[in-house]
Formats: C-alpha cells, sequence, structure tokens
C-alpha cells in the first residue's frame, strides 16, 4: 500500500462517518481514527513503512487550552498599551549576530526607531530587523532560535 492508497482510504473513511478502522495485513498495519461521526477529520502523517515491523499511523489528538473571557480581557488590557514588533518574514529568530556575540536587545532596554534587535534567517541570508518605535522592550515572545512565521509578534515595546 502506498501513500497515495491510504491517503483514498482517510478519505473514505471520512465518508464513510465511521470513528476508528484498522487494516492489517503481513507487512504493516494502519488506524485510522476520527473524531465524531460527522465532524471535522484530522489525517495523519503516514508512517514509513518497514517490512520487518508493523507501523501505525493514527490521527494525532487535538489539545485545546481553556481560557475564560475574564483572562482575555485582562490580558488583552494589559497589553494593549504596549507596540508589538511583527516579523516581517517567515524564517528562524535570533537574538545574536553570531552564537559568540551578545543579544541584540533583552527586557528592559531602550530601543529607538532603526536599532536592530534581532536577526532572523531566511534562505541561508540573515535579515537583521529594525525597530520601528522608540521604547523599553517589555517582553520578548519569541525564543531564539526558533521559527517564526510572517506578522508573528516577536517583542513587545512600552513606548511611554
Amino acid at each position: 500500500m502506498d501513500i497515495k492508497d491510504i491517503q483514498n482510504l482517510i478519505k473514505f473513511v471520512s465518508k464513510a462517518e465511521v470513528s476508528e478502522v484498522k487494516y492489517k495485513t503481513k507487512d504493516f498495519e494502519i488506524t485510522i481514527k476520527t473524531p465524531l461521526a460527522g465532524s471535522e477529520v484530522n489525517y495523519a502523517q503516514p508512517a514509513v513503512y518497514h517490512t520487518a515491523a508493523p507501523q501505525q499511523v493514527a490521527a494525532p489528538v487535538q489539545a485545546v487550552a481553556a481560557v475564560t473571557p475574564a483572562e482575555k480581557t485582562e490580558a488583552a488590557s494589559d497589553d494593549s498599551k504596549y507596540v508589538t514588533i511583527k516579523s516581517p518574514m517567515i524564517g528562524t529568530f535570533y537574538r545574536k549576530p553570531s552564537p559568540d556575540k551578545d543579544v541584540f536587545v533583552n527586557v528592559g532596554d531602550e530601543v529607538s526607531n532603526g536599532k536592530i534587535v534581532c536577526v532572523i534567517e531566511a534562505m541561508k541570508l540573515f535579515n537583521q530587523i529594525e525597530s520601528e518605535i522608540s521604547g523599553k522592550i517589555v517582553k520578548i515572545l519569541v525564543d531564539d532560535a526558533t521559527p517564526v512565521e510572517y506578522d508573528q509578534p516577536l517583542f513587545l515595546v512600552d513606548p511611554s
């Protein structure tokens, strides 16, 4: 069974509105689990199959953090007075210009318009990200050497 066959099987199971299907041969085993029939289906990444040992593919379990409306408004009101420096591109976020150098900014540092606050690597190019506002760094929202998306918040700055 190749990847196309597995994808077709997943589509068939989702249309059949069943919650679980197991398919087993002497070479491998696949288990497809869906949420309750009729609701959205999560597709699993196919496993790499070896003829020596059986493999299983299962839909990932989703964890949802419950946040009360009071917590949402409290967090929003705390951060609303701050200005966010966002990522202008997709890439890897770095706080230092190189591993042996100091970080560009820390929490509590003053930044001015045009000051470099981080570097984002995209396709082996290191792009210096400059602050567009003046103020004090209140919070660093991304860990060093982690991937970032376009328009993802990187820093919170208190402009006062």
